[in-house]
């Protein structure tokens, strides 16, 4: 194995508005900030926004501005999938439809079937599964 199954994975998205993708991965889904920075009158800089569980070997990195500012462009395939393992808490789809989500319908009628899928402020999609994960 090239590396460790403890390694920590950033996940990393160009932005258009980090306050509206920072309300509905905290406000609608319950991240945490991890950090955050502005960007400095230094080249290379950016506004940053870390997003995740503290405790968690994974985080979202969301960043806008910069030297060379790249707009989003998603997919209807980007997809950050959370196994729930039973219910998608009608609560969180809520929250994230209240915090500049919009739900959506997969073209794969996989996700349709078995969770919820919800386009961030970005276009990115997320889908809340009722199914569990293994690997087996």
């Amino acid at each position: 194995m090239p590396f460790p199954a403890a390694t920590h994975v950033r996940l990393a998205r160009p932005s258009r508005d980090l306050a509206a993708a920072g309300r509905f991965w905290t406000d609608g889904l319950g991240l945490t900030v991890l950090f955050r920075a502005g960007a400095g009158r230094e080249p290379g800089t950016h506004d940053l926004l870390m997003v995740g569980h503290p405790d968690a070997s994974w985080h979202l990195e969301l960043v806008h501005g910069g030297d060379h500012p790249v707009d989003p462009r998603p997919t209807e395939e980007d997809l950050l999938v959370l196994y729930y393992d039973g219910p998608v808490p009608e609560e969180t789809v809520r929250r994230l439809l209240d915090h500049g989500g919009t739900r959506v319908t997969s073209p794969n009628p996989y996700w349709n079937e078995w969770g919820v899928t919800v386009e961030d402020p970005d276009g990115y999609r997320l889908v809340l599964c009722r199914r569990g994960w293994s690997n087996s």
